[in-house]
């Protein structure tokens, strides 16, 4: 597959899988043995990360994510993104607190056989832990 097909297919899973939740993209799109290097621990296969992702589905309903940049060379593709949403089920053991959220992170996409092999994941957990009020945030440091 070209640098642009990859590309497209990013484009494609936000969209559709993220923001209008079509979960008939995970078997269409995802290589079998697809794995999430997440920091939270390894999601492994097609059932588990249907299982991450409806944690966060069912945590923040109205989640919207937007694609910040995106930058591809051979079979991988790196983009940055914006998650926004209302916290209105419960998140990592988190009730529902009915406040907005927005997290960001990036993730580097590896392509193999024409299809989405492997993720890498890096995200601001901790902030968006702040916004619902289950860490405190740091005081500002006074001048």
């Amino acid at each position: 597959m070209s640098i642009e097909q990859n590309k497209a297919i990013v484009s494609r899973w936000v969209e559709e899988f993220w923001n209008q939740q079509n979960l008939a993209l995970i078997d269409e799109i995802m290589a079998p043995n697809y794995i999430l290097h997440n920091p939270d621990g390894p999601v492994q296969g097609r059932e588990a990360f249907r299982q991450f992702a409806a944690g966060f589905q069912t945590a923040i309903p109205d989640l919207h994510v937007t694609v910040e940049t995106m930058i591809a060379e051979g079979d991988k593709v790196v983009w940055r993104y914006l998650l926004r949403g209302t916290h209105t089920g419960d998140l990592l053991g988190i009730p529902a607190t009915g406040l907005p959220v927005a997290l960001t992170g990036i993730i580097i996409s590896r392509f193999a056989g024409g299809m989405w092999g492997e993720d890498w994941q890096n995200n601001d957990l901790l902030g968006m832990l702040q916004q619902i009020g289950a860490v405190p945030a740091p005081e500002p440091s006074g001048s």
